[in-house]
């Protein structure tokens, strides 16, 4: 951003915001301004008016030491004439505008333009705002379709001024427009937000900061971009890529994994951590984005689902894009496209490890935008997911996609329709595989594709959206959409009157480090006497649907049923046992496999389990308020029947920790004791804000927590 020297006087300045500086000159005879830089250091007022045009483009919580507006809008700088004064229809001024190491008028990287009678807010232009005089202020304005990133325009010969140019959701111009004042302050402004984690039936909250404003981020994503192969090939190309915003998405779920080129993060479901940190440990994006950038890009470890949704979802943000973080609960992986998944059992009802998975669940991101290289009326959300599964292209990443061509069928549509469409709404077929090597089906009950959920606007509430995916199960308009995608399984598939109905029953308090019951029940609705076997275990399990030790078995050889009868069987889940089995996930997928003597007929039930963590209580000791230091009460109380060694309490929080986090250790804690500390940290912006809380031990691990403060001014 250019700035004039010290005994320059200009117009509407107050703000010390840059250290380069200019002097200007107006020579009337030849009509044009002559402009001389000069590159005095000095703590002297701005020329651009960094406050007034940062908080006018909405992005003053980046900081006002430069320039940042967004496309499509008005800008404002001021001139001194030190000699001479400006005369309308007389003095001119030419304006270029570039952007990326090659400009090209030919990519829309470099504009070139004069001054007009008024601004033209459908392409770059700039108008002279102020009387006849030897101050002069201008407007200049950006096309709405400009390529984001980082810009210097040019005045005249030599005069310079630096800029950073954003996506504008509040432009009518823009692809990104959103005409919805609570929906803009969700999807971008937000520094915070919720995902959805645990199990279909306990959907649990999970508090995540992602601080796209926090200092140096947006530096940081510009950086990603500038990172991603296709510049690196070809920059020109690539940066006139960054008019659209569904090229910019594409580039983001490539590059917020690292598997094909130097992206964010690695992702690993299991083993150890060694040589980084469990996912779990995550609290907001802010930290893995800086440790990215100042590790010269190396991918950050590690990540799975949830983070690599959150770190897309900040990024997207930080550029300008609305975006919100989605959650799909027993979210199909379909690794061969053909909307099926086929899953094994064994002659114990243990499921057998395959790559075709239905996850717990799984997270991705939507992006709002226009789609004007499709079909009319597919405008809006766009999924697209940053996890990496699947190669698209060659490359792994997954969308942006319509939304509304999933709920559709609309499976030709760019970009990765089928992938997602399955993720949502694939078949399972199980079958059993027995000691002599041969297979039989195996009727289920499985779902797919259910509470697909998000934060709801302007509170910590779920949002379901599964209406937006899918239309209600069994209704014409679902018959649809399956026959445009094709998915002939799920239009031949016939609802079966089962003569033995299997179903799995849990208590509503499932705590970590409790004894509790679970329960197969098998209803006989049928006018005859069934014996039947029924084999009802349990297993470890993560999210993503890999399989742990056993928690516990049991195996009735008898089970016998009079018509119409029911039978209930608990099956006993001690802490003793699967205290050292299940993972950070805390997951416990319960199965029972029931066979009819009979008829020889096989059934199954899953279940999956989450197992809550204690409730961290947070305390607020003072008056929340701009730059007055405050204190957190944190308590936790240990639900083990053990002792929790290496306890530490970390905080943080968009615009109250610094831009980082502080963490506060403490000693052991016995069984059924409170683990207690008190946190200090000064809030710097007011308004509400979200302070996440984790508590980590050898025993109890990444427990989260957060408290809603009101910063007062």
């Amino acid at each position: 951003m250019t700035c004039h020297s010290a005994d320059d006087q200009w117009l509407h300045s107050s703000k010390r915001i840059s250290e380069s500086s200019y002097r200007w000159a107006f020579n009337q005879r030849v009509g044009f301004f002559k402009l001389q830089r000069t590159l005095e250091r000095e703590g002297s007022d701005c020329l651009g008016l960094c406050e007034f045009n940062n908080t006018d483009h909405r992005t003053d919580l980046n900081g006002i030491d430069r320039l940042i507006v967004r496309r499509g809008q008005p800008f404002s700088i001021s001139l001194y004439l030190r000699s001479g004064s400006y005369q309308p229809g007389v003095s001119s001024l030419d304006f270029v505008a570039e952007t990326g190491p090659q400009p090209s008028e030919q990519y829309g990287t470099r504009a070139s333009f004069g001054l007009s009678a008024s601004i033209d807010t459908s392409c770059w232009s700039a108008a002279v705002t102020s009387p006849p005089g030897d101050m002069v202020a201008l407007s200049i304005c950006s096309a709405p379709d400009a390529p984001i990133g980082r810009y210097t325009l040019t005045l005249g010969h030599s005069a310079r001024i630096e800029f950073i140019l954003l996506f504008n959701p509040w432009c009518p111009g823009d692809a990104v427009y959103m005409d919805n004042k609570e929906n803009l302050a969700e999807y971008v402004l937000a520094q915070d937000g919720i995902i959805f984690r645990g199990a279909y039936k306990h959907p649990i909250p999970t508090p995540w900061n992602f601080g796209q404003f926090e200092s140096g981020i947006l530096d940081v994503c510009l950086r990603i971009l500038d990172m991603n192969p296709k510049y690196l090939k070809n920059p020109g190309k690539d940066c006139s890529g960054r008019r659209n915003p569904i090229y910019v998405s594409r580039v983001l779920s490539a590059m917020v994994n690292c598997n094909d080129d130097k992206g964010v993060l690695l992702g690993k479901w299991t083993g150890d951590y060694e040589g980084g940190v469990s996912p779990m440990l995550w609290r907001g994006s802010v930290e893995i984005l800086r440790n990215w950038d100042t590790q010269a890009c190396q991918p950050v470890r590690y990540g799975q689902c949830w983070v690599f949704a959150a770190v897309a979802c900040s990024v997207s943000r930080a550029l300008g894009i609305p975006c919100r973080l989605v959650t799909n609960y027993l979210s199909a992986h379909d690794t061969n496209s053909n909307l099926v998944i086929e899953r094994y059992v064994n002659e114990n009802g243990e499921l057998v490890q395959s790559k075709e998975m239905i996850w717990n669940y799984h997270c991705w991101v939507e992006n709002w935008m226009t789609r004007p290289d499709l079909k009319p009326d597919f405008n809006g959300w766009q999924a697209y997911d940053p996890t990496p599964q699947e190669k698209s292209e060659g490359v792994y990443c997954c969308g942006p996609t319509p939304v509304r061509a999933i709920k559709e069928g609309e499976l030709t549509f760019k970009y990765d329709a089928p992938f997602v469409f399955a993720e949502v709404n694939a078949d399972v077929i199980t079958f059993m595989k027995k000691k002599d090597g041969s297979t039989s089906k195996v009727s289920s009950n499985a779902l797919v594709g259910q509470k697909i959920s998000t934060k709801s606007v302007g509170s910590d509430a779920r949002e379901d959206i599964t209406h937006l995916y899918k239309y209600p199960e069994g209704s014409a308009e679902e018959r649809e959409a399956f026959k445009k995608a094709d998915h002939q399984n799920k239009l031949l598939q016939q609802q079966q009157n089962q003569g033995l109905h299997l179903n799995i029953k849990v208590t509503s308090d499932m705590r970590k480090g409790c004894d509790f019951d679970v329960f197969a029940v098998v209803t006989n609705n049928t006018q005859s006497e069934k014996k039947c076997r029924l084999l009802f275990g349990s297993c470890a399990l993560s999210y993503n649907g890999f399989m742990g030790g056993n928690c516990g078995f049991k195996d009735l050889l008898n089970v016998e049923l009079s018509p119409g009868g029911e039978r209930k069987v608990p099956l006993r889940l001690n802490y003793s046992k699967y205290g050292g089995q299940i993972t950070e996930d805390n997951l416990i997928r319960l199965a029972a496999l029931l066979l009819d003597y009979t008829t020889g007929d096989t059934t199954l039930a899953v279940r999956n389990v989450v197992l809550d963590n204690p409730e961290i209580k947070v305390r607020i000791l003072g008056e929340p308020k701009e730059n007055r230091k405050l204190a957190a009460e944190i308590t936790l109380q240990n639900p083990l029947p053990e002792r929790l060694e290496n306890c530490c309490f970390s905080i943080e929080g968009a615009n109250l920790t610094g831009g980082g986090i502080i963490t506060e250790r403490l000693g052991p804690v016995g069984p059924g004791e409170d683990a207690k500390v008190k946190i200090y940290f000064t809030p710097t912006h007011s308004g509400l804000r979200k302070l996440v809380v984790d508590f980590d031990s050898n025993k109890l691990c990444h427990v989260k927590g957060y408290r809603n403060v009101i910063i007062g001014k």
